[in-house]
């Protein structure tokens, strides 16, 4: 009706910008998060008093139908400051309740029922500024990341494309990432199909609270944390996450280190055996890093092992080098004579008659390493 829609815009001229301005400011102050501000007081209560002037002037026109330029501006700086989504959206709904506060504290008992009708148009035009500040929070958190990502990459490509980087060199590149200088890293890498898997630790990681950066290496995906940092997510799980994926997995002690243990991390995931499941460590991959290697100068490591093996029957061919990797895996006769089922004798025996054959005695340290890295 003409005459209740001239009294509504009368209800809102009579809001004092001042009070709704000062009630917002001692409710927003004790939100955790504002806690204490963490942008000027004086900020607040500007962009306080002109959010509820544009939130008057859209009641006004019956509801916003465009952007609202307080509330990319509240999104961005709120974002920029810091403040937690959470937090924010705690403080907005204060501009709700004051304003219904003080609209209804304005109005006469014979308003209540005009009050009662625009109850939808002030939810749906505080809802939308809401909507609007929480959109233009998000797109600038979504820029800020993307920025520090870039940031990121750039600091870590660097790392990695400096085989011989200087000190301070190293120590802008940990600042800038976060990192103490001289703490030590876990460094990871995937190759192939078992880069998703990778991915899925280093995002469960980032959602638990944790940082790990990542880097390619052609194909390969480098993944390295900072090995002391846990926040909301134990070392323990970290590391077992890691252990039980097909990734190459070493520790460097220092950002200094990290390209070359990257590089050996690398190279340990791409001797992982297709039936293998977990994680090849330097310990556990050292062998077949130095068989790689050892083959690919031509250097044959067990030809003339193998040849000499040949003259023997296939089932005591299969028994002496079983004995014989289950002797190099303890070092244990008796551990061995356990494990395969058999009397000491035996296991020694046959150790024995290995070395007649080949000339390579397994109980010798120095031979025993090439059979370890020839069978690796």
């Amino acid at each position: 009706m003409p005459g209740d829609e001239g009294r509504w815009l009368e209800l809102l001229d009579a809001l004092d910008l001042d009070e709704l301005t000062e009630r917002f400011m001692t409710r927003v102050v004790t939100v955790s998060g504002y806690d204490p501000a963490p942008i000027p007081i004086s900020e607040l209560r500007r962009t306080g008093r002109l959010s509820f002037s544009t939130l008057i002037e859209g009641l006004r026109a019956g509801g916003f139908d465009g952007p609202v330029a307080v509330s990319t501006e509240v999104g961005v700086s709120r974002a920029r400051a810091g403040i937690p989504l959470e937090a924010l959206m705690t403080a907005i709904r204060h501009d709700f309740n004051v304003l219904w506060e003080v609209l209804t504290r304005v109005a006469s008992q014979e308003d209540a029922e005009l009050v009662i009708r625009h109850t939808g148009i002030v939810l749906s035009t505080v809802d939308e500024y809401v909507s609007q500040v929480q959109q233009a929070y998000t797109a600038e958190l979504a820029r800020m990341r993307a920025e520090e990502d870039s940031v990121h990459a750039g600091l870590i490509a660097s790392l990695f494309d400096d085989p011989d980087p200087t000190g301070e060199r190293l120590s802008t590149i940990a600042t800038g990432l976060g990192l103490d200088v001289d703490s030590p890293l876990l460094v990871i890498a995937a190759t192939g199909d078992d880069v998703r898997a990778l991915r899925v630790i280093v995002s469960d990681h980032a959602r638990a609270g944790g940082t790990m950066f990542t880097h390619h290496l052609g194909e390969v995906l480098i993944a390295f944390t900072s090995a002391h940092e846990t926040p909301g997510h134990s070392s323990e799980t970290l590391a077992r996450r890691i252990a039980e994926a097909r990734v190459g997995y070493v520790r460097a002690e220092s950002i200094g280190a990290l390209r070359r243990s990257a590089l050996t991390a690398r190279d340990l995931a791409d001797v992982i055996a297709a039936d293998e499941t977990s994680a090849m460590t330097w310990r556990s991959g050292w062998a077949r890093l130095a068989a790689r290697s050892l083959n690919a100068a031509g250097n044959p490591i067990l030809a003339d092992v193998e040849s000499a093996l040949s003259a023997c029957g296939p089932v005591e061919r299969e028994r002496l080098i079983e004995a014989v990797q289950v002797y190099l895996a303890s070092g244990s006769i008796g551990a061995s004579a356990a494990q395969l089922f058999c009397h000491r004798n035996t296991v020694a025996n046959r150790l024995r008659r290995f070395a007649e054959l080949t000339g390579v005695d397994p109980m010798i340290p120095a031979e025993a390493a090439r059979l370890v890295v020839g069978w690796a």
